[in-house]
């Protein structure tokens, strides 16, 4: 007898997201990181009941650099999505990963949002939601372009499946 042939394994999605989007979260991370060390050293200066010394300061400097230079490669590394005829799948992390597969029966709306820092590097965030207790999928970092032939793409064959979506 034959060996039964081995489950399906779930593969990472096919794309990634667009490459400007490392550039974006690294200024986000750089802006919240200057704003967390400006916290730290008001604090420091004007207040000293927490004891914090210059060595803290540039502790906490350093790993704010690491920070945003580490952290927008690997999120963009491992941020990948898919559309085929019967799903949209997304993976999505940069400490833990999840991935997620919604079925087009499940579809209830697609939306696209270009926050101001989106718009600046001229990217877009699409949003799937289904009929789902887990929530929304998010598609954050596609070219602007592409986000909006992804949410007609989207339109289009989540109301070719018959159904309510619930």
């Amino acid at each position: 007898m034959a060996d039964p042939a081995p489950p399906p394994r779930l593969r990472e999605p096919a794309h990634r997201v667009d490459p400007r989007a490392r550039q974006m979260w690294r200024l986000g991370a750089a802006a919240e990181g200057a704003f967390t060390l400006l916290v730290a050293v008001v604090v420091m200066v004007f207040w000293d009941a927490l004891g914090l010394r210059w060595w803290v300061v540039a502790l906490l400097a350093a790993a704010v650099v690491g920070y945003a230079v580490v952290v927008p490669e690997w999120r963009w590394r491992v941020h990948r999505w898919e559309v085929t005829d019967t799903a949209v799948y997304t993976q999505t992390g940069w400490w833990s990963r999840e991935r997620r597969i919604a079925p087009m029966s499940r579809i209830q709306t697609v939306d696209l949002a270009e926050g101001p820092m989106e718009r600046a590097f001229r990217l877009a965030t699409v949003t799937v939601t289904t009929a789902s207790a887990a929530g929304a999928l998010r598609i954050a970092g596609l070219d602007r372009t592409d986000a909006r032939h992804l949410v007609d793409e989207l339109t289009r064959q989540a109301d070719a499946v018959e159904g309510d979506a619930t």
